[in-house]
């Protein structure tokens, strides 16, 4: 009977669908209003979880390369003992809320192409293993009974689907395929696609995982018929994947983060990324204007990892604290002074300063900040979130009253760690000074990074950075430079912040350069421009050059 239903699903809408596009376009049918409200749950949890999880391997990826007789093992005898019985979805729900977390994204399926929900379209599924159940039916009943949005990340490109039609299983060229086999491989996907939006009531968040072209569009199209309501992020919005932008993007971004080195369960070799380095990242990512998607991979039982959920609760108890300053804030004029990030809500004209890279901080003692892009008004007030402003336990003699007085080069706070949150009274985590009926300071620039060259000029090889003033904001004697590094290891651009920054450069029609001799004929540079306003630097977006 479902299945019927779905056959007539897919002939009703995949010609009609198909013809609204021409020249298989990219096309972006989310809802304005449901994309802000997108935007206003700020931190989402991501889960990556498979059959293969058993082994402790990249998910999916293996498959790439490999011989027939792995290939064979792998989706012939790996999903017999699968059974993941201790997954806690409800647990897992739990978890999320409390670190701040407003929606999961949950891998239905990845491009291995085995199925975490009871498909009727392959036996490559989860109730063709010892587990026998509907596990996707589990999370998604559990993250609604907590009130938080529901996300399906999904797989056009199904590696299964090529072995099982004797093609090379890669994730490039895959326009190549015999036009038979593509036919076949759109309407895998069509009824995968209409199963996921048709059994599980309303899907609120859909992220789209390769398959550009005709695969993916076509998935997209019947998604939004099925449920005009969703809102799909890869697929139609950046995703930028364990990196964050260089400056504020205006448009909706969602940045998706493992713990670790990687995207499932690793069991062996793992180095996860401490709480602080977490959270400061989530306040990067809030404070120019995107979402953050924070990865867990299940272990092959179904339990979250210790460590992961260690980490989790670490997240949950500077949330408690502060979790105002993330949740429906939008981008402040300039997104951070040095280490202090700004998040803001503009209808209540209130200004969260979250002041990162605290480390040490005793408690009970008095520390000064200068906010430069930040005007107070009459009707300002300033406090440390959490804290009441009354008292420091067992400290009677000390004030923990926060004070702040404008003067002309900014906004001067004064405040005290005065909350006992550990039994070591130690508390290495951002504090969030909340400044109500705030206003800006100045009107920041804005500059652009351009496309870096390699030219030759004396017989010496140069890397040109070149870069432009876009907006000169309120000063006429702008200054402006680049920072440049060879470009980090993905699971260090994050929390690395060494550059190399150059000397002032001339501006000629809002346009500047510097060239950097060649010295390493191997190496990619990340670069971006700096504007050194006298209140803040301003930055441009990260650019990277590769030197062969």
């Amino acid at each position: 009977m479902i299945k019927s239903f779905i056959t007539f699903l897919l002939l009703t809408f995949s010609v009609a669908l198909w013809a609204q596009t021409t020249n298989q376009e990219v096309l972006n049918m989310n809802k304005p209003e449901r994309v802000e409200w997108f935007r206003d749950l700020g931190f989402g949890m991501f889960i990556h979880f498979s059959f293969d999880s058993q082994l402790g391997i990249v998910i999916s990826h293996s498959m790439v390369g490999a011989s027939e007789d792995y290939q064979n093992r792998y989706i012939n005898e790996l999903p017999k003992t699968f059974n993941p019985k201790d997954f806690d979805a409800k647990k897992i729900a739990t978890l999320a809320k409390l670190a701040g977390m407003k929606y999961i994204v949950f891998t239905t399926k990845h491009h291995s192409g085995f199925c975490m929900w009871d498909t009727e379209t392959t036996d490559f599924n989860i109730t063709n293993t010892p587990y026998k159940k509907d596990l996707l039916e589990e999370f998604v009943e559990a993250t609604r009974e907590a009130g938080l949005a529901v996300g399906f990340y999904f797989s056009p490109e199904d590696f299964h689907f090529l072995h099982e039609n004797g093609l090379e299983i890669r994730r490039t060229n895959i326009n190549d395929i015999p036009q038979h086999l593509m036919n076949k491989y759109v309407e895998l996907n069509e009824l995968q696609t209409i199963e996921l939006m048709a059994k599980y009531g309303d899907i609120d968040i859909l992220f789209y995982d390769g398959g550009e072209g005709t695969l993916l569009e076509k998935c997209k199209l019947v998604a939004w018929e099925l449920h005009p309501d969703v809102v799909i992020t890869r697929g139609a919005m950046e995703t930028p994947e364990q990196t964050v932008p260089g400056t504020t993007v205006t448009d909706p971004w969602e940045a998706c983060l493992t713990m670790g080195t990687q995207w499932a369960y690793k069991p062996a070799n793992e180095t996860y990324k401490t709480g602080v380095q977490l959270m400061d990242i989530l306040v990067e990512t809030r404070a120019k204007g995107g979402n953050q998607l924070l990865n867990i991979g299940p272990k092959p039982n179904g339990a979250v990892a210790e460590e992961q959920e260690n980490l989790l609760r670490e997240i949950a108890a500077w949330n408690f604290v502060n979790g105002e300053a993330i949740e429906a804030t939008k981008p402040w004029i300039i997104p951070n002074e040095e280490n202090i990030w700004f998040t803001w809500k503009p209808e209540e004209k209130t200004l969260y300063a979250i002041l990162t890279k605290q480390a040490e901080w005793p408690r009970g003692e008095r520390r000064e900040f200068i906010l430069k892009s930040v005007k107070s008004t009459e009707n300002t007030n300033v406090e440390v979130l959490g804290q009441s402003g009354k008292r420091v336990e067992y400290m009677p003699e000390i004030n923990a009253t926060t004070f702040f007085k404008q003067e002309e080069n900014g906004i001067h706070i004064s405040c005290v760690r005065a909350q006992r949150l550990y039994n070591n009274q130690k508390w290495n985590y951002p504090l969030v000074l909340k400044i109500t009926n705030a206003e800006p300071a100045f009107v920041p620039p804005v500059v652009e990074t351009g496309e870096a060259e390699i030219i030759q000029s004396g017989g010496t090889s140069y890397v040109q950075f070149n870069g432009s003033i876009v907006e000169q904001g309120d000063e006429e004697n702008l200054k402006v430079c680049f920072q440049y590094r060879p470009l980090p290891e993905f699971t260090d651009a994050l929390i690395s912040n060494e550059w190399t920054e150059t000397k002032n450069l001339e501006i000629d029609d809002n346009f500047f350069m510097f060239r950097l001799p060649v010295k390493n004929k191997k190496i990619t540079y990340q670069y971006r421009t700096v504007a050194k306003h006298p209140n803040a630097n301003v930055y441009g977006k990260y650019k990277t050059i590769s030197i062969n």
